[in-house]
């Protein structure tokens, strides 16, 4: 490669390199595409005492003092990255410590399927709250590339997921969306809608106190926010 090639190719790479270590998916209107979420020119002015968290699922003890809204779609890879690599931290340290909640709030607009997994998501938080978490980590870990899978497939996905949790039936997680169908679409279109009205065009997606975080940044992000938070 010559040195005027390499002058081309040097900075395109350092870009490429960010869009993935502090990934987010965008939603631009029409199409999700992958983006640097600091690339944005203002930050959307938020506050976590003003978005809605009754009824959405949750990790966390419910009176913890800090409380954390997180928007995710379960097809989403940089979400999948979040999930597996910096909530665990954030739960080992502040979670199982009671200090923080997150609270899951839903931004399906990556195809059917996403809205698939999050009905199943609402059904499985509205009959075994106490099995979620798992259920949520089993989904993530296992959750093949977005739109991959035909929606008989995927939704043999989520029923395997669902049924190889310990203490979930299958059948009655499945009965509830049939019969609770309508009612989740219309949270989950509540929290899609919430998400623009706070400016929110990428997942993941955080509010942090007064704090938004878009994308999948790593635990000491969350940490020094979260800390801030606690003094």
């Amino acid at each position: 490669m010559n040195t005027e090639t390499n002058k081309y190719f040097l900075p395109a790479a350092v870009i490429l390199a960010g869009l993935f270590i502090a990934g987010a998916v965008f939603w631009n209107g029409s199409h999700p595409k992958a983006a640097n979420p600091t690339d944005t020119n203002t930050a959307p002015v938020v506050d976590i005492k003003n978005v809605k968290t009754d009824g959405d699922p949750f990790i966390g003890n419910a009176n913890a003092p800090i409380v954390i809204a997180e928007w995710t779609d379960y097809q989403c890879p940089f979400c999948k990255q979040f999930e597996t690599t910096t909530l665990p931290q954030i739960e080992k340290n502040y979670i199982e410590a009671g200090k923080v909640k997150i609270v899951f709030k839903d931004f399906q607009f990556l195809g059917a399927d996403s809205l698939v997994d999050a009905e199943y998501a609402r059904a499985v938080w509205a009959l075994y709250p106490a099995q979620f978490p798992a259920w949520r980590e089993a989904l993530f870990s296992q959750e093949p590339q977005e739109n991959s899978l035909n929606a008989a497939d995927n939704l043999k996905f989520v029923l395997k997921v669902t049924g190889s949790v310990a203490g979930i039936d299958v059948n009655k997680v499945t009965a509830d969306v049939k019969a609770n169908q309508a009612k989740y679409d219309a949270v989950i279109e509540e929290d899609k809608t919430e998400a623009g009205d706070f400016g929110i065009q990428a997942t993941p997606s955080f509010v942090v106190g007064t704090q938004m975080i878009a994308g999948a940044y790593p635990y000491a992000t969350f940490q020094t926010a979260i800390d801030a938070l606690l003094k």
